[in-house]
């Protein structure tokens, strides 16, 4: 994320269990597998959505094959969220 000049260096990975007693608008699932293979978001969720992208950490090959697979992956993130932002949020903002 430093190459795109976003700093994650301060994120943290919580367990979902967090969450659990929270109301969400939308919970949106991301792994290739994740819509099959995940547990259940089993909090309060107006709009369950799976968007799948491959696991950049399953990629073999040479270093540099390696990271052009987690850049891929990132951009295809961004592509895929702005995509979703674009059709099925803006719209119904005031």
């Amino acid at each position: 994320m430093k190459e795109i000049d976003i700093d994650i260096s301060h994120h943290t990975s919580d367990s979902v269990e967090k969450y659990l007693g929270d109301e969400w608008d939308y919970v949106i699932t991301v792994c290739g597998g994740a819509n099959e293979a995940c547990p259940a978001f089993r909090g309060k969720v107006k709009h369950r959505l799976h968007i799948g992208f491959d696991d950049p950490s399953h990629a073999e090959g040479t270093p540099e094959f390696i990271m052009s697979e987690f850049y891929r992956v990132r951009d295809e993130i961004k592509a895929g969220f702005h995509k979703f932002y674009s059709e099925q949020i803006k719209p119904f903002l005031s």
